[in-house]
């Protein structure tokens, strides 16, 4: 009976396995995304410092990247749940 219960319920084992490594690639992208926003964002700040960019310039970009984190930040938080 064990294996008849295997055979029957292959299919819905292997559907379930390639949903979990879809979520695991999504979460694996998320944070391969976000890593590369906090990298942009020291990067920013150095050229703050350094004077390679004015006030205005800095602000703007910050925004932007700090924006971008926060939506990835939410993304994230969907799929976890």
């Amino acid at each position: 009976m064990l294996i008849i219960d295997d055979i029957l319920l292959f299919p819905i084992h292997s559907i379930l396995w390639i949903f979990r490594e879809i979520h695991n690639a999504a979460l694996q992208e998320l944070d391969t995304e976000a890593e590369s926003i906090t990298a942009e964002l020291s990067e920013l700040y150095m050229m703050l410092e350094t004077g390679k960019l004015t006030e205005a310039e800095f602000d703007a970009r910050e925004k932007e990247l700090l924006d971008r984190l926060d939506e990835l930040q939410d993304r994230d938080t969907y799929i976890k749940n």
